[in-house]
């Protein structure tokens, strides 16, 4: 369960978008839409970073990490850079074991493993990869992470670089969703609604979508009306 409070909500983190909810719990949940497959997400007051990519952002001038997840080895998700300029001694740093093995610290996590590196956090990595024939050599199976969230008892879900890829139907309740649309390395259109239908998300967020039009999304029946369908800077 999770309630949204507002959205678009303005200079919380100056330059970007950022959208407040009440967890289950009744603690605070900010997400902020830096671009692409970066987030910076605060649950009462704890900071967690994805994929953060310098490129993208000022992070000397963000708030340091308790946590960076970090989903694959990939240039627009890994970036050294950028962790140096959000972590500190006690930040905990969590990918895959490519990832982990280029930047030589933190924890890494394969697919199936859980992990409950502070108390107000659970974490389960998840599969992430290609299905299509000739995509499988972008992202393939059993080396990326995707990673869901307890925050609260609320869900998040981190789709990673994915198509619609039948794990999907076993990730029980989420509240957030975010889900990878960017074709030909990631979901067309049509996985991105099928992705939409096995999770059933109470909101989603389309991310990592380069030029992707994602008007079809908004005007397509197979959608269900209790999926609230949110579409943010993260191009």
């Amino acid at each position: 369960m999770i309630t949204s409070i507002q959205e678009k909500v303005a200079n919380i983190v100056p330059g970007f978008e950022t959208d407040v909810f009440e967890t289950a719990d009744g603690k605070s949940l900010k997400i902020t839409f830096i671009k692409h497959a970066s987030l910076l997400i605060n649950y009462d007051g704890h900071i967690i970073y994805t994929d953060p990519i310098s490129t993208f952002a000022d992070y000397s001038t963000l708030p340091k990490a308790d946590m960076i997840l970090i989903t694959h080895e990939h240039h627009d998700h890994l970036d050294p850079k950028a962790i140096e300029e959000i972590e500190t001694s006690g930040t905990t740093i969590v990918s895959n074991r490519n990832s982990y093995q280029i930047i030589g610290k933190g924890l890494w996590m394969k697919n199936g493993d859980t992990l409950s590196p502070y108390p107000w956090v659970s974490i389960k990595a998840v599969p992430a990869y290609n299905t299509t024939p000739d995509r499988t050599i972008y992202h393939p199976k059993d080396r990326d992470n995707g990673y869901v969230l307890h925050l609260g008892g609320s869900v998040v879900y981190l789709s990673g670089d994915t198509e619609d890829i039948p794990e999907m139907t076993t990730l029980g309740d989420v509240d957030i969703a975010f889900i990878s649309v960017n074709q030909p390395y990631t979901m067309t259109i049509k996985q991105a609604v099928h992705a939409i239908q096995m999770i059933h998300p109470a909101i989603v967020y389309p991310y990592h979508y380069s030029d992707t039009d994602l008007s079809p999304l908004h005007s397509n029946a197979a959608i269900e009306k209790s999926t609230d369908l949110r579409i943010r800077a993260l191009q």
